[in-house]
Parts: structure tokens; C-alpha cells; sequence
């Protein structure tokens, strides 16, 4: 690290700024700024801006940025207004604000376009690409990337050029060419992970993978580099003051940490602002890591961490807030805290993103088939186009098959497998986690539809969660391998799985699944059935000996209230009983449980 030169305070927050000390630029910039009698030049206000934006003080960075255009257009520099222009652009689109964002962008291409060619272009070549992408031209969008990439070669920009190369990785995955698309990518993390890149480039870099690992459904190189940049991410990120610590400031008042405590207890959807010094960063990687966990299993570390990623989160990022409150919701709904799951999507649901299909899983488990049904299909018509984001499409498709088979709509069931079939194999190169999710679902609609094929695709989708590491679906295959096996004969090999599958409930906490497992365990073939119970009569007692009340029998068998109840005096009366104790005790003597 360089030691600062000079006495002046510009130039110290200068050299500040060159280290990527944030905290200590900000500090210097912004007292120096509050005398009247003290000017700053344009390039100092923009280094405030960044300085305030990486200090947690979102508001601030806009007004300097804004000075700084200002400064620049007075001292008629096009290339400086263009650029703040185009950062102004960017702030005003984190903040919720498009219609100024707009205004902004067209100032930036006012100020650039009909410039000779400088490194400045280079965002505007990126904005275009994306725009394109958005409307389905993928033609012009890797053209404008490539025109990035030339400008970047031209000015020898590090930063720009990984840049240019995560913006044609983006257009390539979007027209479906994912195998180059995925080697771009693998080429501008390079240079992050080799330490060649600013902080800022860094940081947009690995939330940009991230998501773009996510969507096309590559669920390994989403591990690793959730795991690289979390670790990029940890304190200490950057440099403070000589001989001060920690300082309040605004983001840490009493009314922000108590609007804290309340986001962690799940009842307040706002996040916080990132403290001063921190870096803002982390809140979104870690937004990203609770849904790597959450696949991987670690539940318990996943919805403590997006508490920790909702309070991190800055207020120009709300959408990774939202992301964390929608995985938190899918913890809770799998692990039967069906209310708290109800909170966790609205809150995402505020935060402006559709919690599908999590609600309608969460409308089926609550007895609701027909909510559930209405709000995955108005979601699927609204994702019509699988391109942008592969894997959302997927997990649509898989919760409409799940759906369609719980109200006994067979056709819908299949429909929903094949396409989900058909994303799969559309996809260029092998995708293990849309083929395991593709496998599940034709399984399952072969084995509702009582077909002698049920059992290859559950095995391969089997074999396929677990070389993933996917432990929960993995379980659920293994309760629909049991099922298969029992109609073909295996009983022994039905009770492998479901003992296996019961394990791994329990040790998530997937309590309406483990006991669902647990009253499957004892049930044998349906000849064997003592008192005359049928099949259904079998799995509603087995629930009510493992202590299942009606509410929690009717969750794990997505039936109603009314038809456990009914099921219930059925069998008090074909066992000659009149209590569910009574009940209980005849399951364990002929060895139902």
C-alpha cells in the first residue's frame, strides 16, 4: 500500500481513492466539502461520488455526481459529462426511478456518441446490448458488445474489457449459444479472480455471474464463485482513517437498527443502508448464497444468512433483498412454518418480485389447489420466454407438473413434464440440473398415469440430484421411487427408499415430508391392510399415531380438513375405536407404524 504524500486533504483522499480506500476518501472529501470557500473540481466531485457510494450514502453520491456533470458541461468536457451522465443513469435505475434514469441516458448518448471513439463509449455499448437482449434482438446486442470489446482493446483497459467480455457472455446465453457463452464468462472471471480489476468492476462482476450462472442453471460454477466472492466480500474490505475506528454514521441511527431487528425477526421488508466503510457488495453475493444453500441443504445457515443479506443489502439493490426473502419463504415452506413462509413472500412480493412458484406450492400445502393453479399459470404466461432466464422457467414447469398432478389434472401434468423436457434438451451442452428437474417430473406423471416407464427417469433423476448435491429433491424422488417400486412388487426396495428419504427430512427439519415418509415406512402392500382400512385410510392413521393433528395431515397429504375428518370417522368405525389414542395403539399392534 502507497503512503499518502502530501498534506493537503484533496490530495490525501486522492491517494485514498487510488488504494480504493473508501471510507477514508469520503471522510476527507466530505469535510473539505462543506466550506463554502473550498471548491472542488469536477474530477473530485466524482471521486466523492464514488467515495459516498461505497461509503453507504447512496443520496450523496447522486447530488455530488450531479455537481460533477455540472462541472464537467461548465468547462465544456463531453467526455466527463457523458460519463457522469451514464453513471447517473445507473443510480437512478437502482433507486426505482426510471423515468430519470431515462432522461440521464440520453444525455450520456448526447454527450458521446458523436465523439471519436473513447473508452466512455464503452457503457453506453453496454447499456445498448442489453436493452437489445431485453426486446429479443440478440443479433444487435452482440453487436454493440463487440463494439464494446474493440473500444476496450483500443484504450488497454483491464476493467473494460472484462467488462465487454461478461456483456458478450450475457448476449451469447440469451441467443442460446451457452457453451461460448459460458467460456466468455469463465475468461472476464479471470481476471477477477486474478486481482486485475477495481473494486467497483470486481463487485458487478461477480453479482453479474451470479446471476447469470443461476439463470442458464449451472449450479456448480454458482457455487464456486459464491464462495469466491463472499470471500472477496469479507470484512476487513478496506482501509479507515489512521488512529480513528468505527464512526456513526446516518445509516446507523437508532431508527435504522431498529428497523434491523425488525427485518430479522421477518416483519419489516426493508433492509438497511450498508454502514459506512463496509463493502456494499456483500449484501447482494450474499442475497446470491442463501440460494446456493438452500439447494445444497444447509436451511438453518440459509435463512440466517438472508436476515444478514436483508440487512446488508443497499437501497439501490432491492431487488437482492427481495431474492433473500423469496428463498427464506422456500425454507420455511418445506420445513411446514407455512405463516412465516406467507410473511417471507410478501415481502419479497414488496420488494417487487413475483413470488412464483413458492406461493402456489405454499396455496397447495395450505389446501388451496385452485390459487395454487392460477398463480403458477399466470406466472409461467408471464416468463413466456425461456431465454432470459432458463432455470425460473424450469422450476415453473416442475411446480406445474406438481400441481396438476395434486388436483388429479393428468393432462396438464403431462403437458407441463414435456416441456419441461423439451427446455432441457434444448439447451446447449449437458445441464445436470435441468435434466434432474426434467427426469422428476416425467417420472412422477408416469408413475400418477400407473405406466410401466416411471421408474428410468426418477432413477436418472435420482442419480442426478445426487451428483449435484441436492439433498431435499433428491428425497423426493426417492419417496416417488418408493411408490414405483411398491407397484411393481419391490416392497423391500420401497422400503430402502422411503427409510432413506425419511433420514434426510429430519435432518433438514422437512417436517410435513418426514412424516409423510414415516407413515409410508409401515405401510407394506395394500392386500396386507388389517380392519378393511383402503391405502388412504392407511396413510391418514399412520399420521395420526407419528401425532399429526388434522391440519398437519392435511398439509403432508394435500387433501382438506374436511376429507381427514371424514377419513378419520371412517376408521374409528371399520376399527371399532372411538378415540384417536385408541387408534394409535391398533396402528402399533398390527404394525402400521
Amino acid at each position: 500500500m502507497s503512503v499518502p504524500t502530501t498534506t493537503d486533504p484533496v490530495g490525501r483522499a486522492r491517494d485514498a481513492a487510488a488504494r480504493e480506500s473508501w471510507a477514508e476518501a469520503y471522510q476527507l472529501l466530505h469535510a473539505h466539502d462543506r466550506h463554502p470557500s473550498r471548491g472542488l473540481t469536477a474530477d473530485d466531485l466524482s471521486v466523492l461520488a464514488d467515495a459516498a457510494w461505497w461509503s453507504g450514502h447512496v443520496d450523496e453520491s447522486v447530488t455530488a455526481r450531479l455537481r460533477a456533470h455540472a462541472a464537467y458541461l461548465a468547462a465544456d468536457d463531453h467526455r466527463g459529462a457523458g460519463l457522469a451522465s451514464w453513471w447517473l443513469y445507473y443510480e437512478y435505475a437502482g433507486l426505482g426511478r426510471p423515468a430519470a434514469a431515462a432522461g440521464w441516458l440520453h444525455r450520456a448518448r448526447h454527450h458521446l456518441e458523436d465523439l471519436p471513439d473513447c473508452p466512455e463509449q464503452c457503457f453506453l455499448e453496454m447499456t445498448a446490448a442489453e436493452e437489445a437482449s431485453a426486446r429479443g434482438d440478440h443479433g444487435t446486442a452482440l453487436a454493440a458488445t463487440r463494439r464494446m470489446t474493440a473500444l476496450a482493446l483500443a484504450c488497454g483497459s483491464p476493467d473494460l474489457l472484462a467488462l465487454s467480455r461478461q456483456a458478450e457472455s450475457r448476449a451469447l446465453l440469451a441467443a442460446g449459444r451457452r457453451t461460448e457463452g459460458l467460456a466468455l464468462l469463465d475468461d472476464a472471471m479471470c481476471a477477477v479472480s486474478a486481482g486485475e480489476l477495481s473494486g467497483m468492476v470486481t463487485g458487478w462482476l461477480y453479482c453479474l455471474a451470479l446471476t447469470q450462472c443461476m439463470e442458464a442453471a449451472d449450479f456448480a460454477r454458482a457455487v464456486e464463485w459464491t464462495n469466491a466472492a463472499m470471500e472477496w466480500c469479507a470484512p476487513p474490505w478496506t482501509g479507515r482513517p489512521p488512529d480513528e475506528g468505527p464512526t456513526a454514521t446516518p445509516a446507523m441511527t437508532t431508527a435504522s437498527a431498529s428497523a434491523s431487528e425488525e427485518s430479522a425477526a421477518g416483519t419489516a421488508p426493508l433492509p438497511m443502508t450498508v454502514p459506512s466503510g463496509e463493502n456494499p457488495f456483500r449484501g447482494v453475493c450474499r442475497a446470491h448464497r442463501v440460494e446456493v444453500l438452500d439447494l445444497l441443504g444447509a436451511w438453518a445457515l440459509a435463512e440466517a444468512e438472508a436476515r444478514q443479506a436483508c440487512r446488508e443489502v443497499p437501497v439501490d439493490c432491492l431487488e437482492s433483498a427481495a431474492a433473500a426473502y423469496y428463498a427464506a419463504g422456500d425454507v420455511q415452506r418445506r420445513q411446514g412454518r407455512l405463516e412465516a413462509a406467507a410473511v417471507s413472500y410478501g415481502h419479497a412480493h414488496e420488494l417487487g418480485r413475483i413470488p412464483q412458484p413458492g406461493l402456489a406450492l405454499l396455496r397447495l400445502a395450505q389446501g388451496r389447489a385452485d390459487a395454487a393453479v392460477a398463480g403458477v399459470d399466470l406466472a409461467l404466461a408471464c416468463r413466456s420466454d425461456p431465454d432470459h432466464d432458463v432455470l425460473g422457467r424450469a422450476r415453473l414447469l416442475a411446480a406445474r407438473t406438481e400441481v396438476a398432478l395434486a388436483v388429479r389434472d393428468l393432462p396438464g401434468a403431462a403437458r407441463a413434464a414435456a416441456d419441461l423436457d423439451a427446455l432441457a434438451g434444448a439447451a446447449d451442452g449437458d445441464v445436470p440440473l435441468l435434466r434432474a428437474l426434467a427426469d422428476t417430473a416425467l417420472g412422477a406423471v408416469a408413475l400418477a398415469e400407473k405406466r410401466p416407464g416411471a421408474l428410468l427417469p426418477l432413477r436418472r433423476a435420482l442419480a442426478g440430484w445426487l451428483e449435484l448435491r441436492v439433498p431435499y429433491e433428491a428425497a423426493q424422488v426417492r419417496m416417488l421411487l418408493a411408490a414405483a417400486c411398491r407397484d411393481a412388487g419391490d416392497e423391500e426396495a420401497a422400503r430402502l427408499e422411503l427409510g432413506t428419504a425419511r433420514a434426510v427430512f429430519e435432518r433438514l427439519g422437512a417436517v410435513p415430508d418426514a412424516r409423510r415418509a414415516a407413515a409410508l415406512v409401515g405401510g407394506g402392500s395394500r392386500r396386507r391392510l388389517p380392519g378393511g382400512l383402503t391405502a388412504r385410510e392407511a396413510e391418514v392413521l399412520r399420521l395420526v399415531a407419528s401425532g399429526g393433528t388434522n391440519k398437519d395431515i392435511a398439509r403432508a397429504l394435500v387433501i382438506s380438513e374436511h376429507t381427514v375428518a371424514r377419513h378419520l370417522n371412517n376408521i374409528f368405525a371399520k376399527l371399532g375405536v372411538g378415540s384417536r389414542a385408541s387408534a394409535t395403539a391398533y396402528a402399533y399392534a398390527h404394525g402400521l407404524v
